[in-house]
């Protein structure tokens, strides 16, 4: 199937004491490649949130913005970090000694040193928290997925249209090589004539037989014959519910590989100009399959 590897989603999903809000980015790329934005104290969840995008898109950049706030009305909990107190209680002891002072070293004035006493995370609910951000991550990825389906068809559209093109190109070329014989004769009677002067008398059988012999070099059957072989699986594979960038990609080199080979053997001007038009429309063909999952 045509899906594209842009488009965008977003999902909001809540309850009495969790909100979680999601935003799905996608982006060209060769590979499955995930960035992902998750607040450090839901680290414990990234890996299941990796295996859902893993499981639903196969290639393409994604970038996820996953944002979690608990509602539950929780006591604020704190805690103490003792080696910066202990270290700032023996200085201020060195500071009292060394001028002499009376004063005590009291309990405001150890607490208002900064970074002592310091706000502590209460401890979260993995599961709980994962049963409404699936939701909404699920959500995500299906309103995701339909979008790149929606581009697809757009892709597809225009694919169909350039392949009907190469189909065309690939009938012309099978047409005018079927006259390639009596070309190749015409040109070899003219060429002896010519270098000759017409002092020897052309043996009509051996121009047959050296234009038979030059017909088979240039004979680019096979490559007509497995360019709309290529051309029947580029159209199944748009047409299979798999994902089929890469196996595009590649079916597509096989198309320039034949191309390149009927320009080769051809020998034609103007077969060689239809191969120059199917060739200028295969770049445009794989700039498109680029943007292809």
């Amino acid at each position: 199937m045509i899906k594209s590897m842009t488009g965008y989603a977003g999902s909001d999903f809540s309850t009495d004491n969790l909100n979680v809000s999601i935003e799905i980015r996608g982006y060209n790329s060769r590979h499955l490649d995930v960035a992902l934005k998750l607040y450090h104290r839901y680290a414990v969840l990234e890996e299941k949130i990796r295996k859902a995008i893993s499981e639903t898109i196969t290639r393409g950049r994604i970038e996820l913005r996953v944002n979690i706030s608990e509602t539950t009305e929780n006591t604020e909990v704190f805690s103490i970090n003792e080696s910066m107190a202990n270290a700032y209680y023996d200085t201020l002891v060195q500071l009292k000694n060394k001028y002499k002072l009376n004063s005590e070293i009291s309990l405001a004035l150890l607490s208002g040193k900064n970074g002592i006493i310091e706000t502590a995370d209460p401890e979260i609910n993995p599961d709980e928290i994962w049963q409404v951000l699936e939701k909404s991550l699920n959500t995500a990825l299906s309103d995701f997925d339909t979008m790149k389906i929606n581009e697809g068809a757009s892709l597809k559209a225009d694919l169909e249209q350039r392949l009907g093109f190469i189909k065309d190109c690939i009938t012309d070329i099978e047409a005018k090589t079927d006259g390639l014989l009596g070309i190749y004769q015409d040109k070899l009677k003219t060429r002896i004539t010519a270098l000759t002067q017409g002092m020897v008398e052309i043996d009509p059988a051996r121009i047959a037989q050296e234009a038979a012999f030059i017909a088979d070099k240039s004979d680019i059957s096979e490559e007509t014959v497995r360019a709309k072989s290529h051309l029947k699986q580029f159209r199944e594979l748009m047409e299979s519910k798999d994902p089929c960038g890469r196996p595009l990609n590649f079916l597509l080199q096989e198309f320039n590989r034949e191309f390149n080979t009927m320009g080769s053997k051809a020998g034609d001007a103007e077969i060689a100009h239809i191969i120059v038009s199917a060739k200028t429309e295969l770049e445009k063909i794989r700039e498109q399959i680029q943007n292809v999952e």
